[in-house]
Parts: structure tokens; sequence; C-alpha cells
């Protein structure tokens, strides 16, 4: 679909037009004629062209009204295509999967919404068999960061709890229209069939890993005072010296099961 559509700063919008990128993009998500894909922001449609006839289904859900008419003009005619006229961070993405089915999620996210919009499909991960994201660099650097690093932090916690994280490759802004002030990543994540860790509450868990990193220099002792007494440290066997980005995850979950 081409267009002059103004891009609005307000939804965040960079559209994508490297024509050599959205092939690998698309060799990066490799959908297969069986499976249902879902596409967060299709914009302009360069990515939904070449996802569309590869999928046995696609939906859309764009934010932006003046763009969903001129989608559903170009690609409803095609016959497996729907868009949906939605706010992405309130849709129910699993009322799309029919019984049993799993959901690909891929999408070019708006930097300013992309750790909520996560968030948001963790809690309906039961229906998505992987997700494939254009994120800011930063954003995948803290994804897939390891211990003892100053990427990482409670979002890779939480995130590494519930999926593994590829980082793919880059992407430079003159990729976009118009070009972002910062490198863009592509991200795979893909949900674990059982959590790498045993975490007996899910929501004391991040709770303490966000208290744990609530002030990044302090100590262990110093952030999580009053969750654990000196018996429950103890218990642990964990040094509570330490500070939080030089815990493992299951470190963590060792914390927050004594916590529970």
């Amino acid at each position: 679909m081409t267009d002059h559509h103004r891009p609005r700063k307000r939804f965040g919008q960079h559209f994508l037009k490297d024509f050599n990128m959205v092939q690998r993009i698309v060799a990066a998500i490799d959908p297969q004629s069986n499976e249902h894909l879902v596409e967060i922001g299709p914009g302009l449609g360069v990515l939904t062209e070449k996802l569309l006839p590869l999928a046995a289904k696609l939906d859309a859900v764009e934010l932006d009204r003046d763009l969903v008419p001129k989608l559903q003009a170009t690609y409803l005619p095609l016959g497996n295509f729907t868009i949906h006229s939605a706010d992405a961070l309130r849709f129910d993405f699993c009322a799309l999967a029919a019984d049993g089915e799993k959901l690909r999620i891929v999408g070019n996210l708006p930097y300013n919404i992309s750790t909520p919009l996560i968030f948001h499909l963790l809690e309906q991960i039961h229906c998505i068999q992987d997700m494939h994201f254009m994120l800011q660099k930063e954003v995948v650097d803290r994804l897939a960061a390891n211990p003892n690093s100053s990427d990482y932090g409670k979002l890779s916690v939480m995130i590494q709890y519930q999926c593994e994280v590829h980082s793919l490759f880059n992407v430079p802004p003159d990729a976009f229209s118009p070009p972002p002030k910062v490198d863009s990543s592509i991200v795979r994540l893909v949900p674990h069939q059982r959590p790498p860790v045993d975490v007996k509450d899910l929501s004391v868990f991040e709770q303490l890993v966000g208290r744990a990193f609530a002030q990044r220099r302090k100590t262990l002792r110093n952030n999580l005072k009053d969750w654990l007494n000196d018996e429950q440290w103890r218990a642990t066997g964990i040094d509570p010296q330490r500070r939080a980005e030089t815990l493992s995850l299951e470190e963590f979950a060792h914390l927050a099961n004594a916590v529970t």
C-alpha cells in the first residue's frame, strides 16, 4: 500500500521503507501456510503485503483510524485478512485464536508503549506461539541481558522467566520514514513450555524483583529490608550484601519463594 500518510508523533509512527530489511524480517519470522499471524501496527502495510500470501490467516491491529480503511481496501479482498481498529494495549489477542490454536505475533512497536505492550501480551501467553518485534535497540539489549551487566534489570528477569529471548539483528534509522533518533533491533520471544525456574507466586516474584532493582546501587539487604529477615537470608544462602544485578533468575526465584 503506497500512501502519503503523514506519520503521527503521538502514535510514535516510524514507517519501515527499506524493502531489503522487510525481506530479512519476513525470513526471520518464516511464516508457514497453516499459521495464524497477528500484526500489531501494520502502518502502511509494507510487512503486511509480504506476510499475507505466506500465512493461513493474518489479523492486524491498528490504532490510527485514518490507516484502517486504506488497509481494508488494499488487503481485505485477498480473503485471509482482518483489520481491527483498536488499541493493542487493551486488545484481547486470545479472542482471535481458535480452540487450541497458537498465534504468531509480529510488529514494529511504537517505542513509547513497547514495554507495557509486551507485558500485556505476556498475560495472554497461553495462546501465543512466538513474537517477533522491532524495538528500540536499547530495549532489546535489556530483554536479552545477562547478570552483571548494566542492561540487566527487572525487564530482563521477568521476560526471561516467561520467554526465550533471541536478539536477531539491528535496523538502522535510515530504514524508516521519518528516521528515529535511535537504532532499532529485531527480537524473537518464544514462550517457555515450562518456566526455567520454580516460582510459587508470580505476583510476589514480580514485586520482589522490582523492589530489588528499585535503587540499583544499594544492596539487596537495603532494597529488600521489609521483605526478608536474617533467618530467611541465611536459609536462601544468598549474600544480602550483593546487588540485584548480580543475581541469576534462579536466585531471584529462590528469594521470592522464601518470602512466599
